[in-house]
């Protein structure tokens, strides 16, 4: 029997009436403490922070530098040993908050144009009314939003599951959150990820002995579209062009869709024009999903037999129950992942940490899951 887990009273939904525009931070009594004294006293009520040091050669710093004083408002920069969390917690005090989360917009803007669109997906960015932590560890993070600190997050294409909240930032295009994302399963728990009561626990959990924990599935194209809204633009979608491809955006299935198993097939994005073809994501209704695995499994290995890499502007296939979509995207992945579509990943040797997805496909050699190197 598969459940699903709906969390506890004590999870951050049934709370979030103390969730604000400007979470409540360091303001205490005592008016003679600096602010940075404030900040660390509040965040020690949540997470071990012990030896404070505003020395900008402070070996504990990140190496490469997030940002410092002078810019996004900031006025002082310190840090502190999480001992329990085994790192640290940087912290910037500004008096000006919209300013510190407009710089966070710009600088995570800039991430998406160079390329790096996964940026912010996982942020650890942690905002209050005056000031703003980065815990190194994950762990720390999720202990900080159990006070009335917030996730600041600016990649549009975050958005987080179900029993978490968001509302705007300061900023327009940016949001806070009590959700922590990670890759390294150490962030907050996903309630909307099933479980499997037969094998909860520290080892693998969520992931089933045998079968799977359900997949997303649609009975059209029409429907697939609707599902998908939150994570793939389609609001240029053509059945007529489907088998388009550019340089920077290949799909899985190549030639006639019929012989991959796809019944129905669509691309979303902005087709080549007055400018190179853009953002494509391609839409499968499938009739038959052993075939169209065994025929990406072929696809993947011949990709990977030259230098043991996958072309970075190849598509991965993200399949459901009978519905897959191709995507290079990994911000459209990661919104996938949490409507139940599973990755599948033909690579000799692969495993998943524990708390990710690791179920059979239909084709030996072969897993589906939600993680990804």
């Amino acid at each position: 029997m598969h459940v699903r887990v709906h969390p506890p009273d004590h999870h951050p939904r049934h709370r979030l009436d103390r969730l604000r525009q400007t979470p409540a931070s360091s303001d205490s009594p005592g008016a003679s403490e600096s602010p940075l004294t404030r900040a660390q006293k509040y965040v020690q009520k949540f997470a071990s922070c012990e030896n404070m040091s505003t020395d900008p050669k402070d070996p504990r710093l990140p190496r490469t530098e997030f940002t410092t004083v002078g810019k996004w408002g900031v006025t002082e920069r310190g840090v502190c040993t999480d001992r329990t969390g085994n790192g640290e917690i940087v912290f910037y005090i500004t008096p000006d908050m919209k300013a510190f989360q407009q710089g966070y917009k710009d600088h995570t803007a800039a991430q998406l144009a160079a390329g790096n669109e996964g940026y912010g997906l996982s942020s650890r960015v942690i905002v209050g009314k005056d000031f703003a932590v980065t815990p190194t560890k994950t762990k720390t993070a999720v202990a900080l939003v159990a006070s009335d600190l917030r996730v600041l997050s600016c990649n549009v294409s975050f958005f987080p599951p179900d029993g978490y909240h968001r509302e705007k930032a300061l900023v327009e295009g940016c949001g806070l959150g009590d959700f922590v994302n990670s890759e390294d399963g150490d962030g907050s728990p996903n309630y909307e990820v099933p479980r499997d009561p037969a094998t909860e626990g520290p080892e693998k959990p969520g992931q089933p002995a045998t079968g799977s924990l359900g997949l997303a599935s649609a009975g059209s194209l029409a429907e697939l579209r609707k599902l998908v809204g939150h994570s793939v633009d389609c609001t240029k979608m053509s059945t007529e062009d489907a088998a388009v491809e550019s340089i920077d955006y290949k799909p899985v299935v190549q030639g006639d869709p019929r012989a991959w198993g796809v019944k129905e097939r669509a691309v979303c994005g902005n087709l080549a024009g007055a400018q190179r073809a853009h953002d494509l994501n391609w839409l499968d209704v499938v009739s038959d999903m052993r075939t169209l695995q065994t025929r990406a499994k072929a696809a993947q290995l011949a990709d990977l037999k030259d230098d043991g890499r996958l072309l970075a502007t190849g598509s991965k296939l993200l399949v459901g129950t009978n519905v897959a979509v191709e995507t290079n995207s990994k911000s459209v992945r990661h919104g996938l992942y949490q409507q139940q579509f599973l990755y599948l990943n033909c690579e000799r040797g692969f495993s998943a940490p524990a708390g990710y997805r690791l179920e059979q496909s239909l084709v030996e050699g072969c897993v589906l899951t939600n993680f990804e190197r």
